[in-house]
């Protein structure tokens, strides 16, 4: 049974920072690829970044320059830095992987950003 945990996330000000990481469990095959999904309230799950195997990451626009995806390392960890946050970064995010082409889900963990 693949289990994806997710670390706590929190309350920020506009401006801080926030480092999220996500531990895969349960599966003895690579994964191919971890990443970050977002959503907001009224809002669909979109795509924050994913990174592949070979390290190769991918952004969307809205968070390049300010969000950071590492990890895929031996451990099947993967972390997400996220710098300069704003108001609409606040939502729910949550983990992902892909796994012989099968995605499983982190429970999700919040992110708000407010003063």
């Amino acid at each position: 049974q693949v289990q994806l945990v997710e670390s706590a996330g929190g309350l920020v000000q506009p401006g801080g920072s926030l480092r999220l990481s996500c531990a895969a469990s349960g599966s003895s095959f690579s994964i191919s690829a971890m990443g970050w999904f977002r959503q907001a309230p009224g809002n669909q799950r979109e795509l924050v970044a994913v990174v592949t195997s070979d390290g190769t990451p991918t952004y969307s626009d809205f968070v390049k320059g300010r969000f950071t995806i590492s990890g895929m390392n031996a451990g099947h960890t993967m972390h997400l830095q996220m710098n300069s946050l704003k108001a609409e970064d606040t939502a729910v995010y949550y983990c992902y992987a892909e796994i012989l082409g099968v995605d499983y889900w982190g429970k999700g963990t919040l992110v708000t950003v407010s003063s």
